[in-house]
């Protein structure tokens, strides 16, 4: 059917704008196509730097142990984070805090102070709080009774004080042993008889043994650092971080082990430090050291209380004297012998030492 040029004219422009539109909208899907491919790009990419870390859901003050409902998981970008927040989570990830019965242990805060409470099964699921004796053991009171209780891991504690959402850090925490008070000082010691197998993160006793068979605590459970050389650790020295009091026992027994023949100052690990409570010291100073501690301006009230305590009693002013009197009667010749094996065992226990970090060194290599 013939048709006028001016339909013709009508027919072409409407299919050219047909044609220009069709390839309007392929580039418009293209692009789109485009846009969203870079963005699930952009999502995998994003997904795959994402990682989980922890953040306070309310405040914390220095020194507060850390319980489990106060830490909150969060998905975050690990380029936006410390690496120490996403590398160490296993740490904070394997964390509980309860006791032997598996009750867990929460915070509440009450009239701005936070406390521990724990709700205890076997007792009907009744809520008590949960305090610290200057032995640093928890306990419960029920009445005038007062039942301790054992935990089954060592509380993890804020060095710092932090805000509610800050990121958690390894760095932001501590153990429970090793809560920093004013008087805490790193200090070095490299006349210690060690135990062969002792490592970074163990936890010693420290103790003094005299040739009349007496054993004496002088500090107990702290969390040894040992010092590398070339990426090999020493042989002999040791870090440990002590208060005011428990240096001045350190440098009381350091003099008695070696003004006595045949005494010894040695360390001894824990097993499962994470379930074993801290031993009592049972070392007695001397009557010029007792004097110096309590003129000490820089020995906490604390510290000073929980030694009048432990020496204010007429059993360590007995071991004392027996100690002042085994000192001052030794006689070289007859104590010779003692001497000369006491120093073999020293020596003995030295090597086999080093040969264990040279079996280390020679596995790494």
């Amino acid at each position: 059917m013939a048709t006028n040029p001016m339909q013709r004219k009508a027919r072409n422009s409407f299919l050219l704008g047909m044609l220009l539109m069709l390839v309007i909208s392929g580039a418009v899907i293209a692009l789109l196509f485009m846009q969203l491919m870079k963005l699930q790009q952009e999502e995998k990419e994003e997904m795959a730097a994402s990682v989980n870390a922890y953040v306070l859901n309310q405040d914390v003050s220095s020194g507060q142990v850390i319980t489990t409902d106060m830490l909150t998981t969060q998905v975050v970008n690990r380029n936006l984070v410390p690496s120490n927040a996403t590398s160490d989570i296993s740490v904070i990830e394997n964390y509980s805090l309860q006791d032997k019965e598996g009750n867990d242990v929460y915070t509440k805060v009450e009239n701005g102070q936070a406390k521990l409470y724990i709700k205890i099964a076997s007792k009907n699921n009744k809520e008590y709080e949960l305090k610290l004796s200057d032995t640093n053991n928890y306990y419960i009171e029920e009445g005038q009774d007062r039942t301790y209780i054992e935990l089954n891991s060592v509380p993890l504690v804020a060095k710092v004080t932090m805000k509610k959402n800050t990121l958690i850090t390894t760095e932001l925490l501590s153990k429970s042993d090793n809560t920093v008070q004013d008087d805490v000082r790193k200090q070095e010691y490299n006349m210690l008889v060690l135990p062969t197998d002792l490592a970074t993160g163990d936890y010693i006793d420290i103790r003094l043994m005299m040739p009349s068979g007496q054993d004496f605590i002088v500090v107990s459970k702290k969390e040894v650092s040992i010092p590398q050389n070339n990426g090999v650790d020493s042989s002999d020295t040791i870090w440990v971080n002590l208060s005011e009091d428990e240096i001045l026992h350190m440098s009381c027994a350091i003099v008695d082990a070696f003004q006595k023949n045949g005494a010894k100052l040695y360390a001894t690990k824990y097993t499962e430090a994470g379930m074993q409570a801290a031993a009592t010291p049972t070392y007695p100073l001397n009557e010029s050291t007792l004097t110096m501690l309590r003129n000490d301006p820089n020995v906490l009230e604390r510290a000073m209380n929980a030694i009048a305590a432990r020496y204010n009693n007429s059993d360590m002013t007995s071991l004392r004297n027996n100690i002042n009197s085994v000192i001052e009667q030794q006689g070289e010749e007859a104590n010779s012998n003692l001497e000369t094996n006491m120093q073999e065992s020293i020596t003995n226990s030295k090597n086999s030492r080093q040969e264990y970090l040279d079996s280390l060194a020679g596995v790494v290599e």
